[in-house]
């Protein structure tokens, strides 16, 4: 199991084009891909779209990221990698 942080960088938070995109990527993976937010107890499960729309996660909301399974170290990284990227939106 993979573990790490990540940081909603865009300005819009992870509204619902954002959470299409994720669960669009980590649908592609058979690992399974947990998100948690840090201040509160909540969590989702990163291929349900009304899991990660309940996270309610605004801008600069930060996310605990737990994969689990075999191909766990790409999923970790491509997850990662939209976050950082801001979903592609101007951030």
């Amino acid at each position: 199991m993979l573990e790490g942080t990540v940081k909603v960088v865009n300005s819009l938070g992870l509204h619902a084009r954002a959470a299409a995109q994720l669960v669009k990527l980590a649908s592609r993976f058979e690992s399974r891909i947990i998100l948690k937010r840090q201040d509160k107890d909540a969590e989702a499960n990163a291929k349900s779209m009304l899991s990660i729309l309940a996270l309610a996660a605004s801008f600069n909301t930060l996310l605990t990221i737990s994969v689990d399974g075999k191909d766990e170290a790409a999923a970790f990284n491509a997850i990662e990698d939209i976050f950082k990227s801001g979903f592609g939106e101007n951030i």
